[in-house]
């Protein structure tokens, strides 16, 4: 006899899921305030890609401004004290348009400030450090570049003179033991010299030499460490039998060691 079930369901039971009990370390003590939300920092804004690259060409300009011999010459004169542009022109050996030009584009780099009296405009230097920069820039550039040291030599000569320091000179000036020679243009000795100097240019040296006692040991100095002038005057002395040596360095660098400074026409 055939038997029939009916109703039965034939497919395979479904697993059940319990639920997880949580861990212990996740159930919150009774009491305890929630953990706040993790912040995220903010993305610091970043700087222009082209930013640097203006700062550092606005750097260079004052490079590229002082990447002439002729307007380095420019500011050796003007060290010495505020000038013309005609008076610059003679004393640098340029034709007025290319002092001016030269002028121009050391004042755009706001190394020279001008004043205007009259037709004529007035240049001096935009400060004191100017001066400072000039002068450094001078003794890096002998110090790492070694083409530096021949045309020194060959402009100054390749022998130096006997030198005296600042403070020896000082010293010895203020105990009359040395005539102190300034041997620049009168007009760069009546804007600024070495209190107890006295004006001879090197131009009338010879002629004048009477002038000076022949005894006393002559102590020379003319722009700075690199002016010629005072080189040739201790060698013109020397030759005429006078006793004489060079500032160690110049007007410049005496300014710069903050050492006092008189002005006013010869005696």
């Amino acid at each position: 006899m055939d038997i029939w079930i009916m109703g039965c369901d034939t497919t395979p039971a479904r697993p059940r899921h319990h639920p997880v009990a949580p861990l212990e370390a996740d159930i919150p003590t009774p009491g305890t305030p929630p953990e706040p939300e993790p912040t995220v920092a903010p993305t610091p804004t970043s700087t222009p890609p082209d930013g640097k690259a203006r700062l550092y060409d606005a750097f260079a300009a004052g490079g590229k401004a002082l990447a002439s011999g002729k307007r380095l010459e420019l500011l050796d004169l003007l060290a010495q004290g505020e000038r013309t542009v005609d008076a610059l022109a003679k004393a640098a050996g340029l034709n007025l348009t290319t002092a001016s030009a030269h002028l121009q584009t050391l004042k755009q780099a706001g190394f020279v400030a001008t004043r205007r009296e009259g037709v004529r405009v007035h240049y001096r230097l935009a400060g004191e450090d100017v001066a400072r920069l000039f002068a450094l820039l001078r003794k890096v550039t002998e110090a790492h570049q070694p083409a530096v040291p021949a045309a020194r030599d060959a402009y100054l000569g390749a022998h130096d003179p006997a030198e005296m320091g600042h403070a020896e000179l000082a010293a010895r000036v203020a105990a009359g033991e040395v005539v102190l020679l300034d041997v620049r243009p009168v007009e760069e000795y009546r804007a600024g010299h070495i209190p107890g100097a006295r004006s001879l240019p090197v131009g009338q040296l010879a002629e004048r030499i009477a002038e000076l006692p022949e005894e006393t040991e002559i102590v020379v100095y003319c722009r700075g460490a690199y002016c010629v002038l005072a080189y040739d005057a201790v060698r013109l002395l020397t030759e005429r039998g006078r006793r004489a040596v060079r500032l160690h360095d110049g007007m410049l660098e005496w300014r710069l060691a903050a050492r006092p400074v008189a002005a006013g026409d010869p005696a």
